[in-house]
C-alpha cells in the first residue's frame, strides 16, 4: 500500500519545528507498522482554516494524479479546521483514499457530525452532477428539435486533440439563439458536443457578434 504523510503546524514559529518532526516520526512508524510504503512526506506551517496552502494543494494533486492508497495524518485537524477540514476530507474520500491517523493508530474514525456533513455534501454533489447532465440533454434535444444538426455544423467534432474545440463556433451560437435557446442551454449543448464553453462566454461572444453586425 502506497501512502503519503501529511504534517502541519499552525504557525511559523521555530518552536513548532519540533512538532513537525515528531509528527513525521510518529507517522513513519504508523506506516511501517501497517506495511505501507511512504512515497511522499509533506510538511507545512500554515493555518488550518486556510485552503490556499502549498502543502494541501500538493497533497490533493498527488492523490488525483498518482496511484496512492492512503494518507497518514496525526488527526483530522491537521488537514484543516472548520469548513476547510470538511472540504479537504471530501476531496480525499471521494478519490477512494484511506485515511490513517496517530490518534486512532489505524484508520481514521470520523465523528458522527463530520460523517453526516460529508454524506450531505456527497449527496448534493451527486444531484448537481445529475442536474448538469439533464440540462445538457434537454439543451441538445431542444436544439435538434429546432433543426440543429451537429454532425453537419460542428466541423471539429471527433478531433482527438481537442485543442480546436476551444474555439467558439459563433455561427452555431447565433443559430441556436435564433431558435430561442437560452445562453445556458446553448453552452450546455455545445459542451455536450465537446466545446469547453461557459454561459458567460456564449453571452459575450453573441453580443460581440451582434455589435459587429450593427457596425457593418
Amino acid at each position: 500500500m502506497k501512502a503519503i504523510i501529511y504534517c502541519r503546524v499552525s504557525t511559523t514559529k521555530e518552536t513548532q519545528e519540533s512538532s513537525l518532526k515528531r509528527q513525521e516520526e510518529e507517522l513513519l512508524n504508523l506506516a511501517n507498522n501497517h506495511g505501507m510504503t511512504v512515497v511522499n512526506i509533506i510538511k507545512e506551517q500554515a493555518s488550518g482554516y486556510e485552503l490556499d496552502r502549498d502543502g494541501i494543494i500538493e497533497l490533493l494533486s498527488i492523490i488525483k494524479e498518482e496511484q496512492v492508497d492512503a494518507v497518514l495524518i496525526q488527526d483530522e485537524t491537521r488537514l484543516g479546521r472548520g469548513n476547510a477540514k470538511i472540504a479537504i476530507l471530501h476531496c480525499i474520500i471521494k478519490e477512494g483514499i484511506q485515511l490513517y491517523s496517530i490518534s486512532h493508530y489505524g484508520q481514521l474514525q470520523l465523528s458522527d457530525s463530520d460523517s453526516m456533513v460529508l454524506q450531505i455534501v456527497g449527496m448534493v454533489e451527486e444531484y448537481q452532477r445529475k442536474l448538469h447532465n439533464v440540462k445538457i440533454k434537454r439543451g441538445m434535444k431542444r436544439a435538434v428539435e429546432n433543426g440543429y444538426r451537429p454532425h453537419k455544423n460542428l466541423s471539429n467534432q471527433g478531433n482527438p486533440s481537442g485543442r480546436d474545440r476551444i474555439e467558439v463556433p459563433i455561427e452555431e451560437i447565433v443559430r441556436l439563439r435564433r431558435n430561442k435557446l437560452t445562453f445556458a442551454e446553448i453552452a450546455a449543448t455545445l459542451r455536450g458536443f465537446g466545446y469547453n464553453i461557459s454561459k458567460a462566454t456564449v453571452n459575450r461572444r453573441y453580443k460581440e457578434y451582434i455589435e459587429s453586425q450593427e457596425l457593418q
